[in-house]
């Protein structure tokens, strides 16, 4: 298996420069330094002469993880950040065949209203899935789009909401959903193969730590060197690292606080800031 993983937002809720700061990182004319709102896009090869279908209405992932949607995804988008379309055009991001969504807090939902350029371009329900917890809050803060009738023309999304239970399987690859807190919340990372993407997290319990051994390409929350309640600080990311000692990490959910070409070069070989627009390939 083989992925292509292009880093969408690397930044925090407040995004990179924020508004109103007048300080280094905020001003700096290092493009690396302008960080949107975290996503990624992780891009499969689909099955030969396979077309991406729908999942059903209110069709569990591990039922919907044997349906045509698991056999053909090839583009799966990991949240719709506030910047969502920003970060499609400049990444040329024409087609997403599903969504899988880390948690509900603003800086990883917002953008679920530009998934209507995607319907009409694909004509098709868009299928996501997500947390019990998760999936609840985007029905309570996208009430419009499970209460409005459709009047047609593209003017509401067309989404399938499906809860993750397990690992479950997408354009061929499995993917592992792995319990990380986000303070006191527990939140989603994923695994794909080597691959594994752990944002918004300030610890890893225990019975996580299995599902993330042997990974050797890490993304990884690391916000500031100062500790913080609800994410890994610089040094607590380095533990991480490690300890599951990838053959690379990228750390992610970067505030103004880390200038990124000064941070990189104190960070240990193979550990490195992400930024907007990364593409990093996974080759099993």
């Amino acid at each position: 298996m083989s992925l292509k993983v292009t880093l969408l937002g690397t930044g925090t809720s407040h995004g990179v420069p924020m508004i109103g700061c007048d300080c280094d990182v905020c001003r700096s004319l290092d493009p690396r330094d302008r960080r949107t709102r975290p996503s990624i896009l992780i891009q499969i090869a689909a099955p030969a002469g396979a077309q991406a279908a729908p999942v059903l209405a209110g069709q569990d992932v591990r039922t919907a993880a044997g349906s045509a949607v698991a056999r053909a995804v090839r583009n799966i988008l990991v949240d719709t950040s506030p910047d969502l379309r920003a970060q499609a055009l400049a990444n040329r991001v024409t087609r997403v065949d599903a969504i899988l969504f880390t948690h509900s807090h603003a800086d990883h939902v917002l953008g679920l209203d530009e998934v209507r350029r995607y319907n009409i371009l694909q004509r098709e329900p868009m299928s996501c899935f997500g947390d019990a917890r998760t999936l609840t809050d985007i029905r309570q803060t996208f009430g419009y789009i499970f209460t409005t009738p459709d009047a047609g023309g593209g003017a509401i999304p067309e989404i399938v909401l499906s809860q993750i239970a397990g690992p479950f399987s997408l354009g061929g690859a499995e993917i592992v959903p792995v319990p990380i807190m986000h303070g006191p919340r527990s939140i989603l990372g994923f695994r794909m193969g080597s691959f594994a993407y752990l944002t918004d997290c300030s610890r890893i319990p225990e019975e996580s730590w299995p599902l993330v051994d042997g990974v050797r390409t890490l993304v990884i929350d690391a916000l500031r060197e100062r500790p913080h309640p609800t994410h890994f600080s610089v040094g607590e990311a380095l533990e991480v690292v490690a300890r599951l000692s990838p053959e690379r990490a990228y750390f992610t959910h970067v505030c103004h606080d880390l200038p990124h070409a000064a941070t990189c070069a104190r960070l240990p070989r193979g550990v490195e800031l992400a930024y907007d627009g990364l593409v990093l390939e996974i080759d099993e």
